[in-house]
């Protein structure tokens, strides 16, 4: 609002004071790979207040997650061969948001969001010379999420999904998104019973279709 004090630059201010000599000791000897395990707790920590519908939880996650962005920023600052700062990182999301949205900041032409998104994909592998609607999925995803991704990027390809007509006799009595994922806790429950790692057959899979879909790309 007109007339606050800036405190996203008050943010940076705090950083910088814990990152440099006198501040603390913690802060000092972070690096990127030893906030890794912060920046997901946090990013999860953030889902969790937007299934919850806790809108003060909401934003106090988002402070947590924009401090993870700002730490980062300030310890890439310090490198001796290529620093960059949060205004760097500021700068490349602004120009690629401008970039990716010709429809908005251009005379290009999209009347829907699907006609956007898929605007979004096809410039971004330009920019990226990326081959396959696969490349830029983080294998890393949780094994579900890595599986949708999957699926919602290669729905033109018509690449089938390995024994999908057991998954459909599966949940062919399930009337609703919460039964379901009874059954997929069940499914777990099972699995686990069996010494099997539902996440690690789920995420086998998915890199298995991820073959599948690169095999009808090159066809």
């Amino acid at each position: 609002m007109p007339g606050s004090r800036d405190s996203l630059r008050e943010l940076v201010q705090v950083m910088d004071r814990l990152r440099s000599p006198g501040g603390c000791p913690w802060d000092a000897r972070q690096t990127h790979q030893s906030l890794v395990e912060y920046l997901v707790e946090e990013a999860y920590e953030t889902v969790e207040a937007i299934e919850a519908g806790d809108r003060d939880d909401l934003r106090e996650e988002l402070g947590d997650l924009l401090l993870q962005v700002v730490f980062h920023a300030r310890i890439a600052q310090e490198d001796p061969d290529d620093p960059w700062d949060i205004d760097d990182v500021a700068d490349g999301i602004v120009r690629k948001l401008i970039r990716r949205h010709p429809h908005v900041f251009a005379d290009a032409s999209a009347d829907t969001a699907e006609e956007v998104e898929a605007r979004w994909h096809e410039l971004k592998a330009a920019e990226k010379g990326r081959e396959s609607v696969t490349d830029g999925i983080p294998a890393s995803l949780p094994a579900l999420v890595l599986a949708a991704k999957l699926m919602a990027r290669s729905e033109g390809l018509g690449v089938p999904v390995a024994g999908a007509s057991s998954g459909d006799a599966a949940i062919a009595s399930v009337e609703s998104q919460e039964e379901l994922g009874e059954l997929l806790l069940a499914i777990t429950a099972a699995a686990r019973s069996r010494g099997w790692d539902a996440e690690a057959a789920v995420r086998s899979a998915a890199r298995a279709h991820r073959e599948r879909i690169r095999q009808a790309e090159s066809r």
